[in-house]
């Protein structure tokens, strides 16, 4: 791609001038169509150092409307100062349909700066190149459409601007040690770039272009853009296929195989609720020097008693390090990006917990039974969500998954008793009597969702609630030991 690239010659400038200024008033009104479209547009921009990425996205915004674009540039933190997946950044930063992101730089100077500085192993290198072949497919099949553009220039060429940068007071700054640095192992990123690219081929191409030429360049992007858009305008909106992958699954019974009638007396409930809470107090701390993120799901029935259990793990925890996310219904700037969006800007720092008090599987129970997204969705959710849950413990997150069961009487007592209680009565909504209509659907999505996801590295746990003071201590026990466990790997993994 980078060794074999052949630099353009110079061109008439008046012939240059007329195509820009043709491609910038199509892409103008190609923005409407966008936005009449719901179709949402990424633009990365990767490059060498001083190749001009800037410059570049300056003149392929200037002439579009500001309301809809936005310009990001994600900072490459050191590792060691890193408080979020690696992929956060670019997933928190999405467009919402209709809009268009320009990023300069992303996923790939990140991963081969990092690997070069010998901040992550061959081995995470490996795992971030598949995270990003799994992101921009899940944005593919979301419906984004995605331009990843690469500005080339050889090394003379990269010398004489960061000299022409440091030589100057007013551009000193932008020409970095970093940049200096690049330009030394101009080989070795070479040969990094190459291989990350043909790596992340396969779902959106790379387009290198020749920086050198600088108006040629913004020509030749402007071409790809508008021509992807047009293509995007001609066959609509992309929905992608479900399809198959290999996780180590767990089995699951089924929900009517569960035995609901363990219960606890009220004296053992208090002892063990102290003990247990006293020791997530402590292992809380060592989460936090340790900086192991942890993520605890609950999904469950109405009246389950999602609530009272959430309590009572907050209870044992610093409020200063962790927050309970409560998920409804998504807000229309919400449903206007892919669905993961709003769980990947709500991840916990790393040595904090967050609790989520209903999850991503909205996706494959209410969104599916209710309509609000295509068969097509839902089916591929399953591998989306494995996938996603995957990138968060190779991160290093400790990620466990409760399903708070009780029988279809239960939850009618609940009910009733919430209904004929006034201070209980702001629980119990006609929607809650409507998808209690719809148990035998749900319990087959239910089914569904416990066999396909519960993985080796994000197991489900089905808590029996129909005694909620049994379903606490027995949450609480499955929280105390993983995290335990998850603290004595992390000690093992120092010594070696």
């Amino acid at each position: 791609m980078l060794k074999d690239f052949e630099q353009k010659k110079k061109e008439d400038k008046e012939t240059l001038g007329a195509e820009l200024k043709e491609l910038r008033q199509l892409l103008l009104s190609q923005q409407q169509l966008l936005r009449d479209a719901k179709l949402p547009v990424i633009v990365l921009v990767e490059g060498w150092a001083a190749a001009g990425k800037g410059g570049l996205i300056k003149e392929l915004i200037s002439e579009i409307d500001p309301r809809f674009y936005q310009v990001v540039s994600p900072a490459i933190l050191p590792e060691h100062e890193m408080r979020y997946p690696f992929l956060h950044p670019y997933a928190s930063a999405i467009p919402e349909n209709g809009k268009i992101l320009f990023m300069d730089s992303g996923w790939m100077e990140n991963t081969v700066r990092k690997y070069l500085h010998r901040e992550i192993t061959h081995d995470e290198y490996r795992r971030r190149v598949r995270a990003v072949n799994e992101f921009e497919r899940q944005l593919r099949d979301g419906g984004y459409l995605v331009l990843k553009l690469f500005l080339h220039i050889s090394k003379d060429e990269q010398f004489r601007r960061l000299t022409s940068l440091r030589t100057a007071a007013e551009t000193e700054w932008r020409a970095t040690d970093e940049d200096l640095w690049q330009h030394r192992e101009y080989k070795r990123f070479v040969n990094a770039y190459e291989d990350f690219m043909e790596k992340t081929d396969a779902t959106f191409p790379w387009y290198t272009l020749d920086a050198k030429r600088r108006k040629s360049a913004v020509r030749d992007a402007l071409k790809l853009l508008t021509a992807m858009i047009a293509k995007a305008l001609e066959t609509g909106r992309y929905v992608g296929d479900p399809f198959d992958e290999s996780f180590p699954l767990l089995p699951m019974p089924q929900l009517s195989e569960v035995d609901l009638s363990p219960t606890i007396d009220d004296e053992e409930y208090d002892k063990k609720l102290k003990k247990l809470q006293t020791r997530l107090s402590e292992l809380h701390n060592m989460i936090y020097h340790r900086k192991i993120p942890v993520i605890l799901c609950y999904e469950g029935w109405d009246a389950a008693g999602k609530g009272g259990n959430i309590r009572r793990v907050a209870y044992a925890l610093d409020p200063r390090g962790f927050d309970v996310r409560p998920i409804a219904s998504p807000l229309p700037h919400e449903l206007s990006r892919q669905y993961l969006w709003r769980f990947w800007t709500r991840l916990p720092r790393s040595g904090h917990i967050c609790i989520f008090d209903r999850t991503w599987y909205g996706r494959v129970m209410v969104e599916r039974l209710e309509g609000f997204c295509g068969e097509k969705d839902w089916q591929r959710a399953y591998n989306e969500i494995n996938e996603f849950e995957r990138q968060l413990t190779d991160w290093g997150a400790v990620v466990i998954k409760f399903w708070i069961h009780i029988d279809k009487e239960t939850q009618l007592a609940r009910f009733t008793d919430r209904q004929n209680t006034p201070e209980k009565q702001w629980k119990i909504t006609d929607e809650d009597w409507r998808n209690r209509e719809k148990w035998p659907e749900y319990e087959v999505a239910v089914n569904e969702m416990l066999q396909k996801t519960s993985t080796k590295n994000a197991p489900w746990y089905i808590i029996e609630s129909n005694d909620k003071k049994y379903a606490r201590i027995r949450t609480l026990k499955i929280i105390v030991d993983t995290l335990e466990k998850a603290c004595d790997d992390w000690l093992e993994k120092q010594m070696k």
